[in-house]
């Protein structure tokens, strides 16, 4: 019985046991995404201090609902479907071991739905990171093992899958770099989900009665082991991301692949190390690992993700100036597909997640400034721009691409999919921005109330700061439309949306039901073929040597951007600090 099918639209084949799990998968992120979203509003509403919308009881009960929903669930069933894709439908295989794969998935969704419930039932408000003393329900720590156990199996699948793919010789050479970045996000996950286990298999038998203690410097250091790393398969899925898109719409190819690659390997030895910055201020670490991770190790990782910076969009320059858009230094860039949503949420995702996420991480990752802005509204800025700008719009711009291939259905609203990306990046960026002047300023980090009202000890901030996070909540508010537009595109199309295949009806777009049989009439792909070799030319402007001049005056863009505002963090270190007279 033949069990892939052609998609005509893309030419990818997708398996019939992965392509389930794909959709439910997927599916299942977008709810936590759309849960995340909803509390976001209460989030942002409370911060902006003339609104104040929540009491405090009901704000870190919401806003821990939140950051588990958009940190951890949203984006790891996202990537478990990416993960699939990635193995059966790029290298053109079966699924290994389906059964185990759904039993996964379940897991990861019970453990989702149980520490949901154990958050809004009231006794279980602390925070995504759940530090102790503070405790919480027993099924809020059950809920997290279950997930990532599920997680985990289903990694273990995809790591199956890759090694049928290699016996059965379903393609030639290399396994495609989209894969490779798959892998490592993979290879990552495996760290985080084992630090996780270290520590909330003990915290968990600590809620109910078994440990007596558990010592709270000890939790910090292995839990961001589990709270950073995740956040790092993140970022190896969606720069993989970016080189498909890149591949798909423009038939891009990295300049130099072999670099390409060992980026991704310095993301395996040194990215979860940044983990380091949380815990720079915490008495109990050494000063030796301190200086070392805040130094040689960061700056490996920024050296990977220069490369991948550098990279897709001159992978994009190269494409396009091949297609004779060789006028100046960036008509490549001013004729690329804007209205395209799938090219214009990849393009700001890349340069949101450089600009805004990658200076930001070295400055909060440099141990001498990160004093001024340790637990400040800093923090949650800096990962908004790479966890939401960067990761979350990489995953909007993959889902309008695969609504037509993956779910067989025609996207409704396309006018508003248009302005979709800018409406979300365009609000985060505000958000961003103006809470990062705000952490500068000193405004805490999870603090109900900018005011301190009615504290013994009171503390009363410029007022600058105020309207730095009004402004930044205004942001907020337009990103979480740009959200909700997203959705309702999204969704409304699985519901709505033309049929591109007759069979593909509810059931089959939300709940992992096949499509019909006849619809799987390949019994085996063609092997994938090694891409032909690069030719050596040269597409830059005349006598420039470049390749791609454009992304070249981009990267000196950032890299004069990160010098100044660098030198500004340690200009202002020195006044909070003064040293000398």
């Amino acid at each position: 019985m033949s069990s892939f099918r052609l998609c005509p639209d893309s030419g990818f084949y997708f398996n019939r046991d992965a392509e389930r799990l794909m959709k439910v998968n997927a599916v299942a992120g977008v709810v936590a995404l759309l849960i995340a979203g909803i509390l976001a509003l209460g989030v942002v509403l409370t911060r902006w201090q003339e609104v104040h919308l929540l009491p405090a009881d009901m704000f870190y009960q919401v806003l821990t609902a939140h950051g588990i929903n958009a940190l951890i669930f949203w984006v790891i069933f996202f990537e478990m479907a990416i993960l699939h894709f990635a193995s059966t439908t790029l290298l053109r295989c079966r699924l290994a071991t389906p059964g185990w794969a759904w039993a996964g998935f379940f897991l990861m969704l019970i453990g989702a739905i149980m520490n949901n419930v154990a958050v809004f039932q009231g006794n279980s408000s602390v925070m995504m990171t759940s530090y102790v003393p503070m405790q919480a329900a027993p099924h809020f720590y059950l809920g997290l093992i279950l997930f990532a156990v599920g997680a985990l199996v289903q990694v273990f699948v995809f790591f199956g899958t890759l090694v049928i793919a290699q016996q059965e010789k379903t393609y030639e050479g290399s396994v495609p770099l989209v894969t490779f970045g798959a892998i490592v996000a993979a290879i990552i996950a495996v760290f985080t989900i084992a630090s996780g286990a270290i520590i909330l298999v003990p915290t968990f038998l600590w809620s109910i009665g078994y440990i007596n203690h558990i010592d709270a410097e000890m939790y910090r250091v292995i839990w961001w082991a589990l709270g950073h790393s995740s956040q790092q398969i993140n970022v190896a899925a969606h720069v993989a991301i970016w080189y498909l898109i890149a591949g798909i719409l423009f038939g891009a190819r990295p300049m130099s692949e072999k670099v390409s690659r060992f980026a991704y390997l310095l993301y395996i030895v040194f990215l979860q190390l940044a983990s380091a910055h949380h815990i720079l201020v915490d008495p109990g670490i050494s000063t030796e690992w301190k200086i070392f991770n805040t130094s040689y190790a960061m700056y490996l990782a920024v050296l990977a993700s220069m490369i991948h910076g550098l990279t897709v969009p001159g992978s994009i320059e190269v494409a396009q100036r091949q297609k004779g858009l060789t006028g100046g230094l960036f008509e490549w860039l001013r004729k690329a597909p804007w209205g395209n949503p799938v090219f214009s949420g990849m393009f700001i995702s890349l340069v949101t997640f450089g600009f805004l996420g990658g200076i930001t991480g070295v400055v909060m990752g440099t141990e001498q400034i990160n004093l001024i802005i340790h637990n400040t509204i800093y923090v949650p800025a800096h990962f908004h721009a790479t966890v939401v700008t960067g990761t979350t719009l990489a995953f909007m711009a993959l889902t309008y691409l695969l609504i037509p291939v993956l779910f067989r259905r025609q996207m409704i609203f396309p006018g508003l999919a248009r302005w979709q990306p800018y409406i979300f990046g365009g609000g985060m960026v505000v958000l961003i921005l103006f809470l990062l002047g705000a952490g500068t300023l000193g405004v805490s980090r999870r603090h109900w109330d900018m005011d301190f009202t009615g504290a013994m000890l009171g503390f009363e901030y410029p007022g600058m700061a105020y309207t730095l996070v009004a402004i930044g909540s205004i942001g907020g508010v337009l990103a979480i439309v740009g959200g909700g537009a997203f959705l309702l595109i999204t969704v409304g199309s699985l519901l709505f949306g033309k049929k591109l295949e007759p069979s593909a009806g509810f059931l089959e777009c939300f709940t992992g039901k096949a499509l019909a049989a006849s619809v799987y009439n390949v019994e085996k792909p063609e092997k994938l073929a090694m891409a032909p070799k690069l030719k050596d030319q040269h597409h830059g402007a005349a006598g420039s040597g470049f390749e791609a001049p454009g992304t070249f005056v981009l990267a000196l863009l950032l890299l004069v951007t990160f010098v100044v505002y660098y030198f500004i963090n340690w200009k202002y270190l020195s006044s909070v600090w003064p040293m000398g007279s």
